[in-house]
């Protein structure tokens, strides 16, 4: 597919400084002109579909339809945060009030480290750095090792929409040497990261230490991983609730931060649903992502393969094997697996998977259903399938996840209409594609001014 090279500790410090040079001149660009770069850029994703749905299709392994959502993501945070950027830039008059005029407006903070995961190579990347870029910031982008060929591609696009030298600095390397460097930087203001729960903590307690020289508390935007449920009541709609639970669990080979990892179904239905969701899953093909058929790629490189492989082991141990898929030989290929008789304290049904691994669990009732959705340390995505408005309602109110989903599928979240992020070990609270998440990037002003003048300073003569 591509080459990259490794940057090195000299380079990421070169990055930021170039980032910081940069600045002056970027947060004065006004708002319209940096708007204008992300709808460009939209354009040129656009036009170039095909070539960047081959590339997420063999670099990410990407199944046809999951790479194409991946771009439509990219090209939507564009477009979306051009948008929300424009009626940000306007002052807001906080109250009015006789003599006093008190208004607020946000400035961008300053250099800020975007790293972004491999599972969205494109939509991910390009939302945690246009947003801040929008806002005026300047940025160093590291996106992940396994998918650098993309980052450099959306590089060039940004660089071809008109971001100007230095802004943005594309950064391609390890995590563990330049992307903890960034993070640790006193010139970095802040860090937007999307992957593990293990690098996310890693960040977080980072920032947190003020190094000599810093002039910025650093804020850091870090979205993490989950640990899905999706409850099953008993009078739910099982022609509806099958065909979204197979989606859920086994799109992009159950490779996403939303996918579902735990199916939990009340007693009374349990046994006929777990039939009939096991019969389904053979009609998920399991093959070469660059096949039109194929549903289930491979995973993303040899260390995922042995994790999940690993965890699929822990689950024979544990509980009992309802079914496997077939998978090729040749290749990071992990066949899809469904395990029932899981109970809470299994370790597949505590610890994040990030594979097409599904744990399926009996509940008596709703009451112990939800116990056991927010019985884990994640909150990210979770939903139910009932047709009792009653229970609904209570889903509402008691299902602890960042977003809830309500017969229909867990995953597939869609920028402004599915802003997306959760708390606890998924995250810090904050909603990609939401109409607040480009305040992440911005400080708030208030500025007061006394109207109540006594004349004017008279003009000066040329």
């Amino acid at each position: 597919v591509g080459h990259w090279a490794r940057a090195t500790i000299a380079d990421a410090e070169a990055s930021v400084a170039i980032a910081r040079a940069a600045f002056p001149k970027w947060r004065d660009t006004p708002v319209d002109g940096r708007a204008a770069i992300l709808e460009r850029a939209a354009d040129l994703m656009e036009s170039r579909r095909f070539e960047l749905n081959s590339l997420l299709i063999l670099e990410a392994g990407k199944p046809w339809s999951e790479a194409d959502a991946d771009i439509t993501e990219a090209i939507d945070f564009c477009r979306f945060y051009a948008v929300e950027m424009r009626k940000l830039a306007k002052p807001v008059v906080t109250q009015r009030v006789p003599g006093e005029h008190c208004s607020q407006v946000w400035i961008p903070r300053g250099v800020g480290t975007v790293i972004a995961p491999w599972n969205f190579p494109l939509a991910i990347l390009t939302g945690l750095t246009v947003a801040p870029l929008v806002a005026g910031n300047t940025i160093v982008m590291k996106p992940a090792e396994q998918t650098s060929v993309i980052g450099a591609t959306l590089m060039e696009i940004l660089t071809e929409a008109g971001v100007p030298a230095g802004v943005v600095n594309f950064v391609p390397g390890y995590g563990e040497d330049v992307g903890a460097h960034l993070v640790a930087h006193k010139d970095v203001d802040f860090i937007a990261f999307t992957g593990s729960r293990a690098v996310g903590c890693k960040i977080w307690e980072t920032a947190g230490s003020t190094q000599l020289g810093q002039t910025n508390l650093k804020k850091v935007v870090c979205e993490m991983g989950g640990k899905n449920a999706l409850v099953i009541d008993n009078d739910a709609d099982l022609d509806e609730a099958i065909p979204a639970a197979l989606y859920s669990a086994f799109g992009f080979s159950g490779q996403k931060c939303s996918a579902l990892s735990r199916l939990i179904v009340l007693d009374e239905v349990y046994d006929r649903f777990v039939e009939r969701f096991v019969s389904a899953c053979s009609s998920y093909p399991v093959g070469d992502p660059a096949l039109p058929g194929t549903l289930i790629g491979p995973v993303i490189d040899s260390d995922a393969q042995k994790k999940i492989l690993g965890m699929i082991g822990a689950g024979r141990r544990e509980a009992r094997l309802a079914w496997q898929g077939e998978a090729p030989a040749n290749g990071y290929f992990v066949p899809p697996t469904v395990f029932i008789d899981v109970k809470p304290d299994h370790t597949i049904a505590r610890e994040e998977i990030f594979g097409p691994v599904v744990a399926i669990l009996r509940a008596k009732n709703l009451d112990e259903a939800f116990a056991m959705v927010n019985g884990t340390d994640y909150a990210l995505t979770g939903g139910l399938f009932s047709r009792s408005p009653r229970a609904l309602e209570r889903a509402k109110n008691e299902l602890l996840v960042g977003n809830l989903y309500l017969n229909r599928g867990i995953t597939g979240a869609i920028v402004e209409r599915h802003p997306f992020g959760g708390f606890k070990m998924s995250g810090g609270g904050t909603k990609a594609g939401g109409k607040e998440y480009l305040q992440n990037f911005l400080f708030p002003r208030a500025i007061v001014e006394n109207v109540m003048r006594r004349g004017f300073t008279p003009p000066e003569e040329g």
